[in-house]
């Protein structure tokens, strides 16, 4: 997993953990606010009747909850008490900027599909987040529970993604028999990996520091799975004409697809460790470009 280094972010951190009770403090406080952000999204939404939007932000204000709750019992096993809100110094990222909250609450093009794709988007921010406090850590113990935490975002943006790809076939259930008779012109899932090593040799060309070694550790992570990943897939060859998240975003979501259809125990396991990967490479990649 790619942990290792710093992340260009929108926001860096204000500073660095010094105890396990500062960072379940802000591990907690972050699950918090985001559960509260997405229960008044859905009571908004209940006030616009948009009953299917008020759903999905219930839904997500219900995991945030859940996962507040991993946080506080993770604290408890480890230091014996719940987090303490007076230990937070200063804040995580938000869930959503103010355009995008804008966004959500006025748009009449809102659909559970993009209040996902929003979703998976804040997940990925708290996943650099975390990755970021991992990589400047002092303390070997919070360095391997902010990569704990880093890795458990990770899951979530998984199970996000799996949510909003239900979404966008429930959208586009019409259309989507006609796109699946499209059989000419494809490439399997090692070509569109080798096509993104390429897109990473040229964003590397144009970075310099942490940012070119990011990229450069991407570029390599990317040339080992495209031979992991020969054969298998099939992808309109047209999508080798997209830019890097395009690619690296339809590759994550073929991995996981691979995952839940796979039918014996490697298989499974192969693409789920790609799915891994693509998923955190894709987090990197927007915070890079």
């Amino acid at each position: 997993m790619l942990l290792s280094r710093t992340l260009v972010l929108k926001a860096e951190p204000a500073g660095n953990l010094h105890s396990l009770d500062e960072l379940f403090a802000l591990a907690d406080a972050m699950e918090q606010e985001a559960a509260n952000r997405y229960t008044e999204l859905a009571d908004d939404m209940r006030r616009q009747n948009k009953p299917d939007l008020a759903a999905v932000f219930s839904q997500l204000a219900v995991e945030e909850r859940s996962h507040a709750d991993s946080v506080a019992r993770w604290s408890q096993s480890r230091l014996g008490k719940a987090p303490d809100p007076a230990l937070v110094r200063w804040d995580g990222p938000r869930t959503f900027d103010l355009e995008t909250e804008t966004e959500i609450r006025t748009s009449r093009l809102m659909t559970p599909y993009r209040a996902l794709s929003m979703a998976v988007r804040n997940e990925e921010r708290a996943f650099a987040f975390w990755s970021y406090v991992a990589a400047f850590a002092q303390d070997p113990e919070i360095k391997k529970a902010a990569e704990a935490m880093a890795g458990e975002e990770l899951r979530h943006v998984a199970t996000l993604r799996k949510e909003r790809r239900r979404a966008y076939h429930r959208e586009h259930d019409k259309v989507q028999p006609a796109r699946d008779t499209i059989t000419q012109g494809q490439v399997d899932a090692g070509a569109l990996e080798r096509r993104l090593a390429a897109q990473l040799t040229d964003l590397q060309r144009g970075l310099t520091g942490a940012p070119a070694e990011r990229a450069g550790e991407l570029l390599r992570e990317t040339t080992a799975m495209s031979a992991e990943a020969a054969g298998f897939g099939r992808f309109a060859a047209g999508l080798q004409q997209g830019d890097a998240q395009t690619v690296g975003e339809a590759l994550a979501d073929a991995y996981l697809e691979g995952a839940e259809g796979a039918r014996d125990p490697e298989h499974l396991e192969s693409m789920q460790f790609l799915a891994q990967r693509a998923i955190a490479r894709l987090a990197w990649l927007r915070s890079l470009t």
